[in-house]
């Protein structure tokens, strides 16, 4: 045992110094915005890597948390008779490794498994940890509407998840998922899935299992489903998704139901308040020591609290969604700290999806009520320039310039032109897309821009919706 502590003190010393690298590499990045130049930004998503050092990490005595056996993370807690498991990843294939790994601390039979909330990489691989004794499965109450109840849009948003999460990315193209590391063996999902058999009350529970004194508080955030545990003994919060190393996800590129943004900083600031010594993530590493851990949460809450304000402000004085999201800034003393950088959650996002939560769709400007069809806008913006050449001159010009955000949009316009060339206009958009993800540190966006790019590349998206 003495071993691995001093091989996990050895760990922390190299992360934290990458992290002081890290808040080098992000001095001048524009603060709300993920574009900074390229070999910037696979630096800092190298940097960011280290956060998935696979390995066991003995977060406090009779505590460990298994981190990169998949794209989250477990943990064991150690008790009398038994131990309990908190999250099980997302199949038998990638926790019976991690399970493997937990045995070298302890042999003894899993009395409880913990449900932090119901996303499928933190439930696929119960049946791993367990024996011939039958555990109790804690949830909330609610478990299971994670993805909210918009099924009948679930074709769109598998294609969406594969192009967010890299899935079908080359190793070449490949770094990371902002939160997790790429390249994740996916091919047995939830199939050690266990449902569970003791749901957690909407005013929490307190409990003892193998001798380890347990509180669970319902803690809705990235889910509504979601609950976080207290070890008051150990002091040690195990947070699930509500918290990890990256501003947070407050809203999904593969499309999700709204995220209550107020409800995540409260419940985040709930965790603050406690003072934990030790704060483990639902992905990336554990944070240790009172100060560091409590400080991390504290920050995380204000942090989206502020991005909350500031969108509220705005649309009160009638601003839009899309001039919020260019203004909206994490607070200036926030912005550099390592778990708060972009690299999962992105601010415009976040400003948009709070603006459609609380008001929908329309932003009040009666331009926008009944804005014009896109080929017949693509028309009057190619007879605005002078024809539907000028038009294709200016999305080149735009490509060479390196202004890859113009030249895909001008593309997107030039494609609706019957007299224009839209195996061209393709091509463009093609480019557009790579240069982009080659500034990008946002992995979401990052991975989004390469798999759409593979796509319209290999001819898998038809000539119209390219």
């Amino acid at each position: 045992m003495n071993r691995n502590k001093i091989t996990l003190t050895f760990r922390a010393s190299s992360r934290a110094a990458g992290l002081f690298c890290l808040l080098a590499l992000t001095a001048g990045v524009a603060r709300g915005q993920t574009q900074v130049k390229p070999d910037t930004a696979l630096r800092m998503l190298n940097a960011q890597q280290q956060q998935f050092e696979k390995g066991i990490v003995n977060v406090a005595d009779n505590v460990f948390t298994a981190v990169s056996y998949h794209g989250a993370n477990t943990s064991m807690i150690v008790g009398t008779d038994g131990v309990i498991i908190i999250d099980t990843l997302f199949g038998p294939a990638s926790a019976s490794k991690a399970a493997e790994a937990f045995r070298q601390y302890s042999d003894k039979p899993v009395k409880a498994i913990i449900y932090t909330h119901s996303h499928g990489d933190h439930i696929g691989g119960a049946s791993a940890f367990v024996g011939d004794e039958k555990p109790k499965i804690f949830a909330t109450k609610s478990f299971g509407s994670a993805e909210g109840v918009n099924k009948a849009v679930d074709p769109v948003k598998q294609k969406r998840n594969i192009r967010q999460f890299g899935r079908n990315l080359s190793p070449s193209e490949s770094t990371n998922r902002g939160v997790a590391p790429a390249g994740t063996d996916d091919s047995d999902r939830g199939k050690g899935f266990l449902p569970p058999s003791v749901t957690v009350p909407n005013d929490g529970l307190k409990t003892t299992v193998a001798g380890i004194e347990l509180e669970f508080v319902i803690a809705p955030g990235e889910t509504d489903d979601a609950l976080f545990v207290w070890l008051p003994k150990e002091k040690v919060l195990f947070a699930g998704d509500n918290f990890y190393s990256s501003f947070p996800n407050l809203y999904a590129i593969r499309g999700t139901a709204y995220r209550d943004v107020l409800n995540w900083s409260e419940s985040v600031g709930k965790m603050a308040a406690l003072k934990p010594h030790v704060v483990v993530p639902g992905h990336t590493m554990p944070i240790q020591g009172q100060q560091a851990a409590t400080t991390a949460l504290s920050d995380y809450s204000e942090a989206i609290r502020s991005v909350y304000d500031q969108t509220v402000r705005g649309i009160n004085v009638g601003k839009g969604p899309n001039q919020l999201a260019h203004e909206v800034k994490i607070p200036e003393h926030l912005k550099n700290k390592p778990y708060l950088i972009q690299f999962y959650g992105s601010v415009p996002h976040a400003v948009r999806a709070i603006y459609a939560g609380l008001l929908g769709w329309y932003d009040g400007n009666p331009t926008t009520l009944n804005p014009l069809e896109p080929r017949i806008k693509a028309q009057k913006m190619s007879e605005l320039v002078g024809g539907t050449q000028q038009l294709t001159e200016q999305m080149q010009s735009a490509l060479a310039k390196h202004d890859y955000q113009w030249a895909l949009e001008l593309s997107d316009h030039v494609k609706w032109l019957d007299d224009a060339d839209r195996t061209l206009a393709r091509k463009v958009k093609i480019e557009a897309l790579r240069g982009l993800a080659a500034r990008e540190y946002n992995a979401p966006n990052r991975n989004y821009y390469l798999s759409y790019a593979n796509e319209l590349e290999s001819g898998q998206l038809s000539e119209v919706w390219f």
